[in-house]
């Protein structure tokens, strides 16, 4: 079944909520957006955000846009996302008004890349993939999906693996009999490196002497396409 309840009303709903659970009434609010750059997000936009404005024809709510929803997050000491996709409160949000609800974690899965949309099927989003093809592009929207997303994946995981080659570094440096171990970390952080430099993505900084190290080792396919700026 589908419903009349919008992404737009989810976000209405968090703001109130967690301004209501910080202590804050809209004034405060509308100071906080004012101190990051907009003062336009006043108490009177705030109060039409949350409940509505008379039109007539009933209420009319005030959408938040991208960038408003980044500063209503920080003004709410709240991730963005978590005021889009609720986590622990709802069971269901809305998706797209074609579509059903789903429960937020299977959203927040599609928005982060971690999951493959599924617009039918039962709520939790466990069903085939959809396998039609792009127009003129002879690719399915399930591997689309999937190539775009894949760097969702890697940013993750190459700042996990960053951490965990400087700290093998560190260790290394006060004990030589950790130098094996730390040299398996670093090629670890060379693969996925070398995944990012395939894909065409920007690497991030290393340390200097992570990237120096992976550079003597021979470990990198592209060695001159790292930035090792950072300092430890």
């Amino acid at each position: 079944m589908h419903t009349h309840q919008t992404a737009g009303d989810v976000i209405a709903a968090q703001i109130r909520r967690h301004r209501e659970r910080l202590g804050m009434n809209r004034h405060d609010l509308a100071a906080e957006c004012a101190r990051l750059g907009r003062p336009d997000l006043s108490y009177a936009v705030i109060v039409t955000i949350e409940t509505g404005r008379g039109d007539g024809k009933g209420k009319k709510r005030r959408q938040v846009t991208a960038e408003e929803l980044l500063v209503f997050g920080l003004a709410l000491a709240t991730p963005p996302m978590l005021l889009m996709v609720p986590l622990g409160t709802e069971q269901t949000i809305p998706t797209v008004p074609a579509a059903d609800p789903r429960d937020p974690y299977t959203v927040w899965q599609w928005m982060t890349g971690e999951a493959t949309p599924t617009l039918d099927g039962p709520l939790d989003g466990r069903y085939v993939p959809d396998s039609r093809q792009i127009a003129g592009t002879g690719q399915t929207w399930a591997a689309a999906w999937a190539t775009a997303a894949y760097p969702a994946s890697l940013y993750p995981e190459f700042a996990r693996r960053r951490e965990t080659a400087h700290k093998a570094r560190l260790r290394a440096a006060l004990d030589p009999s950790a130098q094996t171990e730390y040299a398996d970390r670093l090629d670890e952080l060379a693969q996925i490196v070398t995944d990012m430099q395939r894909a065409s993505l920007t690497v991030p900084e290393l340390p200097a002497e992570v990237a120096e190290d992976m550079k003597r080792l021979g470990l990198l396919d592209h060695p001159n396409h790292i930035d090792p700026r950072g300092t430890e």
